[in-house]
């Protein structure tokens, strides 16, 4: 029962939240990256190359275990999401930016994600047998992201009321199951994850800093508006621990490579937040001196 819970339940239900996002999705939030290239091509790079580079550091310096590494680097490949749309809304960023950066996420994650997890596993994971994601692994990576995307954005086309209906229940439906596939990669692996609680609890809080920092700090040495650079700060910043999770334990099949992202996605959320108000709290700072730097001037 336990392993048909874990090849057969955990993706159909990560199809539903895929399928999910996909409601909240149109033709148009792919067409909008022509209105906003420039953010959307630095979000992209900082997703892509500056995180996965980072989390690969962090690997290294804080000497993790082999799967634990490759969990690591699972997340970092792991596109955002609806919540990072659901930040952005709260602390005042850009969510039309926030919907384009995940439409384009979710389809590029279907081929980056087992690029990067193929190299963790032959650079961490050395001398094994068949090391890496086989194509009929890849295959699944590709239809668990890519086709309950698709289905969703179908569905909204079809009938926009009936996608808006869905939303609410699949969103709590999403917030249930994370918490239930944490439990249980917790659970298959409780003892080790005591004895690495420390380690890998250090580098995913690390990481989820860098993250955040990286998201919001990049896009504004580029000249990237405030208003911008905070969906870019949430999209990279907060990634998708259910999909990492599941993949973890259906796709690669070891509990071990689910720890960084269980831990992940326990304290993301408020480390998130946290950072969401420091960013509002900075810019009410900057709004008055922006003001008497008008009026002297005048």
């Amino acid at each position: 029962m336990d392993s048909m819970l874990i090849t057969v339940f955990l993706p159909i239900a990560l199809a539903i939240i895929m399928a999910g996002m996909g409601l909240e999705l149109t033709l148009n939030d792919f067409k909008r990256v022509r209105q906003h290239p420039k953010a959307v091509f630095i979000a992209l790079f900082c997703q892509l190359v500056v995180l996965v580079s980072i989390a690969f550091l962090i690997c290294k310096v804080f000497a993790l275990p082999p799967m634990i590494a490759v969990g690591l680097m699972l997340l970092a490949a792991s596109p955002g999401g609806p919540t990072a749309n659901l930040y952005s809304y709260l602390y005042k960023g850009d969510v039309a930016l926030n919907i384009t950066l995940t439409a384009i996420n979710s389809v590029i994650a279907a081929f980056s994600l087992p690029l990067i997890v193929n190299f963790a596993l032959q650079h961490f994971v050395p001398g094994e047998q068949n090391v890496g994601l086989q194509f009929s692994k890849i295959v699944q990576v590709f239809i668990i992201i890519v086709v309950p995307v698709t289905i969703g954005m179908f569905i909204r086309h079809l009938s926009p009321y009936f996608a808006e209906k869905l939303n609410k229940p699949i969103r709590i439906f999403a917030i249930v199951f994370l918490l239930f596939i944490v439990s249980l990669a917790i659970a298959k692996d409780y003892q080790k994850l005591l004895a690495y609680l420390g380690q890998v609890g250090s580098a995913t809080f690390l990481f989820c800093i860098c993250s955040l920092i990286i998201g919001y700090f990049v896009p504004r040495l580029f000249g990237i508006s405030n208003f911008q650079a905070k969906a870019c700060a949430f999209e990279i910043g907060i990634h998708n621990g259910t999909l990492a999770l599941t993949i973890a334990l259906t796709v690669i099949a070891n509990s071990m490579a689910a720890m960084p992202a269980a831990i992940y996605s326990i304290f993301m959320y408020i480390v998130a937040a946290l950072f969401g108000m420091l960013l509002n709290k900075l810019e009410k700072r900057d709004v008055p001196r922006s003001i008497n730097s008008t009026i002297n001037q005048a």
